[in-house]
């Protein structure tokens, strides 16, 4: 199967251009204007923009919440009528059980066969026994070159000490693993959050004043030590406030190989939404805790100016009507709301049009923090860009779109959105996944398991930038 677009403005990373994209069987063959090609089918891209499918590093499909599940690879189609093509999800070490052995598992039983985007996977470590750090190495040969650490939730069976991150910090360094660290100081959110449910402070909106943005910044600085300390990379995710982002900058500057990244919702959700009436702010108790605007602002600057290098969804499938509602009645505090807020299927609408119709975000720089910055940080060799011999992953952006944001045309599973009623200007109109065209007029259109597994190589971005 071949397909010819044609005269559409190609977006990359560096530039936009007028011209044509030749896909045959997986792979584009070439780029350039007026190519000579001819296809199987050809589409008229006038007016229209050509971008990479999207890679967002930051999803949770298998997050589980005092028993009860997040929506899975089943919804992953939300993902491509966004124009995400690959998605790289967590996945929590069980107790007792290998890093390498808890990914495979998982991966065999609620991945292959079901994904509907292709795929890849960070480990999360939650024992770190020392035969545990000892598998480290083990990730990479296996095509899992990243791994996560929780510095937050005290008391949580995946909470990693200090002992435990520079521990892997150490033993990363010797396969070209990349560490990535959820920063927040678990001690004194823990003191805050029973402080003030011990003064009755038990509303959602309390969520954001028990994770303040000083445990943020803190916890962000002490990783940066650590990582020093090793001499090795390391990777914040989920960065939400100006403190910690100083941190990263200043590390930055001094030579250390830090980087991170921010989620679509700190860019344009804050606090007040925590305070919505009833109980309507647990829809948007996520962790981090949202920010105030100053923050917002902040971050905007920061991933325009390359301080932060990618913008994820952070997807989290829990629903409101059941799963939020753990914290709600007599008895129960923000402290019982599972974190996390769904965003897989608009990660490019809000960055299209809260950041690059409000001159906030270029085009090049949108695509890089969507794609092609995603995929050179966790080493995914043929995704991210539009160039011969990267796979086919493309997506026809159509900037006249007028519409509106709801759950009433979301895939994602869930019985809420966080963005309901904002503004859509441009949708992802047709979205190609290997050659395979999976969207089509904004609809999907593909089937059950077509994603396939992508392994990562280890040293990625984290490793290489500056060297």
């Amino acid at each position: 199967m071949s397909v010819l677009i044609k005269n559409g403005t190609i977006l990359t990373a560096e530039e936009e251009f007028e011209g044509d994209i030749f896909i045959k069987g997986e792979k584009i063959e070439a780029l350039g204007k007026k190519l000579p090609f001819k296809a199987d089918e050809v589409i008229d891209a006038k007016g229209k923009y050509i971008l990479p499918g999207g890679v967002d590093q930051h999803v949770h499909f298998s997050f589980t919440y005092k028993g009860s599940k997040v929506r899975g690879f089943e919804t992953s189609n939300a993902a491509a009528v966004g124009g995400t093509t690959t998605l790289i999800e967590f996945v929590n070490q069980e107790q007792g059980k290998g890093l390498v052995e808890s990914i495979d598992e998982y991966r065999k039983k609620d991945a292959d066969g079901i994904a509907m985007v292709d795929y890849s996977f960070h480990s999360v470590m939650t024992d770190p026994r020392d035969e545990v750090i000892d598998e480290i190495p083990k990730l990479a040969e296996a095509g899992y070159p990243t791994m996560k650490l929780f510095m937050a939730y005290k008391g949580m069976f995946f909470h990693a000490d200090d002992d435990a991150v520079l521990k892997a910090l150490i033993k990363g360094k010797e396969a070209g693993i990349t560490v990535m660290v959820h920063a927040e100081n678990a001690h004194m959110i823990d003191v805050l959050a029973k402080k003030l449910v011990a003064e009755g402070k038990t509303d959602p909106y309390y969520h954001a004043v028990s994770r303040p943005v000083i445990a943020e910044a803190e916890a962000t600085r002490r990783a940066i030590y650590l990582a020093e300390l090793a001499g090795a990379p390391l990777y914040v995710v989920h960065v939400t406030c100006k403190e910690a982002l100083e941190e990263i900058k200043n590390a930055y500057s001094k030579g250390q190989r830090i980087f991170g990244e921010t989620c679509s919702h700190y860019l344009v959700l804050d606090t007040e939404d925590l305070a919505r009436p009833g109980f309507e702010g647990a829809k948007y108790v996520c962790s981090p805790a949202l920010r105030t605007e100053e923050h917002r602002k902040a971050l905007w600057e920061a991933v325009e100016r390359k301080w932060l290098n990618a913008i994820s969804s952070d997807h989290c499938g829990f629903d409101y009507a059941e799963q939020k509602h753990m914290g709600y009645g007599e008895g129960k505090s923000f402290a019982d709301i599972p974190n996390g807020a769904p965003g897989l299927q608009n990660r490019l609408n809000v960055l299209w049009t809260y950041g690059v119709c409000e001159g906030k975000l270029t085009k090049a720089r949108l695509v890089d923090l969507f794609a092609t910055a995603p995929a050179k940080i966790n080493g995914l060799g043929t995704k991210g860009q539009l160039a011969p011999g990267f796979d086919a992953d493309v997506v026809i952006f159509d900037p006249e779109y007028k519409g509106t944001i709801s759950v009433q045309n979301n895939l994602e599973g869930v019985d809420y959105c966080p963005f309901e009623g904002f503004e859509q200007k441009g949708r992802a109109e047709t979205v190609f996944l290997r050659g395979m065209k999976i969207v089509s007029e904004g609809n999907y259109q593909g089937k059950k398991g077509q994603g396939r597994f992508i392994a990562g190589r280890p040293f990625g971005t984290a490793y290489t930038e500056g060297k």
